[in-house]
């Protein structure tokens, strides 16, 4: 029976290696089909390479079509890499995030473009933007809300600064880890980025309570601090840890087990229609009782799904304020559009910051 056994288990692993080559030889021809693609853009001077509906809908196909045994959202990401890496023959993506190397904006970036983009990190969100309105990256990756602290205020006060669009969106689950080079018994200090500390607040308060937690910037500059620290820690990724050379002494410490942050992608491309799109605005009312419900009517009328609603003050003008909108559809789409001219008629003022595929995994 043995001898029987490992006589299957060659053939199997002959039939792998063949289904690999086979494999091999679609990624290849893919990737020539990718070069042309190039060719015949730059022949017809477009200097857009990077369509995320085109790479929504494409995600959304081979995800629903998927027959096992991989789950879908495996599938969906073996294909992000190989999107990202037939781009990268066409163009290199130089795509912006809040760095250094190991925070959670760099592991979004990641999910949105693949491996196989160029990224820059750099030292905080007003950065991003500038990188991308000047050109110096076509893209940037920005956190706009978390599941447990809300809206990054810093993101939305920044898109009616620059004439960026939003072209994308990714969500990404947050596990936050105690990391030091050090026993936990020895740690007297804890580095932590504001926002992480308020998502650990809990935990931080019952197994943590005497120490002294040190604001850092970003939760992979956190680790860096810790690394430098003889009786500091820190809360980070994994890949940040590993980067610092840290250990991990306690995994998954956020308070809410579904703790998810929010990110935008922003560049200078508009996007078309897929049928699973999301819209964002801000629009700013009349200072008038009713003026609230008079923006959100045009949508309850037509049906559209708000995804979002988040106030800010609006700049020049005590206790008033501006509404960013997130909705269900894109602006192309004729329910939307016309959506959109009631609203004009409503408010003081309405801008579109983009609409964009909504996030696929």
């Amino acid at each position: 029976m043995a001898e029987a056994g490992e006589t299957e288990l060659l053939q199997l692993r002959q039939e792998i290696d063949r289904v690999d080559s086979e494999i091999l030889r679609l990624l290849s021809e893919r990737g020539r089909l990718a070069q042309r693609v190039g060719v015949c853009k730059r022949a017809a001077g477009s200097s857009q390479f990077y369509h995320p509906d085109r790479e929504g809908e494409i995600l959304r196909r081979v995800m629903a079509e998927n027959p096992g045994p991989f789950a879908a959202e495996q599938v969906g990401r073996i294909f992000r890499e190989i999107i990202s890496a037939g781009l990268a023959l066409e163009q290199s993506l130089q795509v912006a995030y809040l760095g250094p190397e190991g925070t959670f904006s760099q592991l979004a970036a990641e999910k949105q473009f693949g491996t196989s983009a160029s990224f820059v990190p750099v030292a905080n969100i007003a950065e991003i933007f500038r990188q991308t309105d000047s050109g110096s990256t076509q893209f940037g990756v920005v956190p706009v809300e978390n599941s447990t602290e809300g809206a990054v205020n810093q993101t939305l006060d920044l898109m009616l600064d620059y004439p960026l669009q939003i072209c994308g969106e990714v969500e990404l689950r947050i596990v936050h880890n105690l990391v030091a080079s050090i026993p936990r018994a020895a740690i007297r200090r804890v580095h932590v980025h504001y926002q992480t500390r308020a998502q650990c607040r809990q935990w931080l308060a019952q197994n943590l309570p005497a120490v002294e937690l040190c604001d850092a910037p970003s939760n992979a500059e956190a680790a860096q601090r810790a690394a430098a620290d003889p009786e500091g820690a820190a809360i980070s990724t994994l890949a940040a840890a590993q980067h610092a050379g840290l250990e991990l002494l306690a995994q998954g410490i956020e308070d809410n087990p579904e703790n998810s942050t929010r990110f935008w992608v922003i560049g200078k491309i508009a996007t078309r229609s897929t049928g699973a799109d999301k819209t964002s605005i801000v629009v700013g009312g009349a200072h008038r009782a009713g003026s609230l419900h008079a923006l959100l009517a045009p949508f309850a009328d037509a049906g559209i799904s708000l995804t979002r609603i988040e106030s800010r003050p609006a700049r020049g003008a005590l206790w008033q304020y501006v509404f960013y909108l997130d909705f269900l559809g894109h602006q192309q789409d004729p329910a939307v559009r016309s959506t959109l001219l009631a609203l004009q008629e409503q408010a003081a003022f309405v801008r579109i910051l983009g609409s964009y595929p909504k996030a696929v995994f």
